[in-house]
């Protein structure tokens, strides 16, 4: 659980991140559980986008883990008004961005990459903190604060299952 000291600096972190880059219209740092954790987005519900963002990177996740392409890094929507980034920030967090259409898309990633980076850094140290702190074992009926777990089941193919049973035929 992180501290509001912690919050603080977080949320400093999204005022730096605006001030960098001024095209920016928002800076949401959330769980990936879709709960805010600091933000920095006028005229924007802030807990209507994190839930959005949860959303997403649940769709995200899910892609870059069917095509094999590592775990989550970042996600970028572009609309006709503007762009919307999502960064990974550590193990328990992410970063989104908003951004106006004329925003440089390379300053854009470079700076919440960054930014997402400290923000996960000082969210999992937290994180961390809290952990080391708790008495060890847990209470009946205590709720772990890691993310669940999938377990990954391999799917065949017709093609797979064809060439399976041609391969034993003969």
């Amino acid at each position: 659980m992180a501290t509001e000291e912690d919050l603080r600096t977080v949320l400093a972190e999204l005022h730096r991140l605006r001030a960098r880059v001024p095209q920016l219209t928002g800076a949401l740092a959330a769980g990936v559980d879709g709960l805010v954790v600091a933000h920095d987005t006028p005229g924007a519900d802030p807990e209507g986008l994190a839930a959005l963002t949860a959303a997403a990177l649940g769709v995200a996740v899910r892609i870059t883990d069917a095509t094999g392409n590592g775990g989550f890094r970042e996600l970028l929507v572009r609309g006709e008004r503007g762009y919307i980034a999502t960064y990974a920030a550590g193990r328990t967090a992410v970063l989104t961005l908003l951004a106006q259409d004329r925003v440089n898309v390379g300053r854009l990633h470079l700076e919440g990459r960054r930014a997402g980076a400290r923000i996960g850094e000082l969210l999992d140290a937290a994180e961390a903190a809290a952990q080391a702190a708790s008495p060890p074992g847990r209470a009946l009926g205590a709720v772990s604060a890691a993310p669940p777990t999938r377990t990954r089941t391999t799917r065949t193919t017709r093609t797979a299952s064809a060439e399976a049973r041609t391969a034993t035929d003969s």
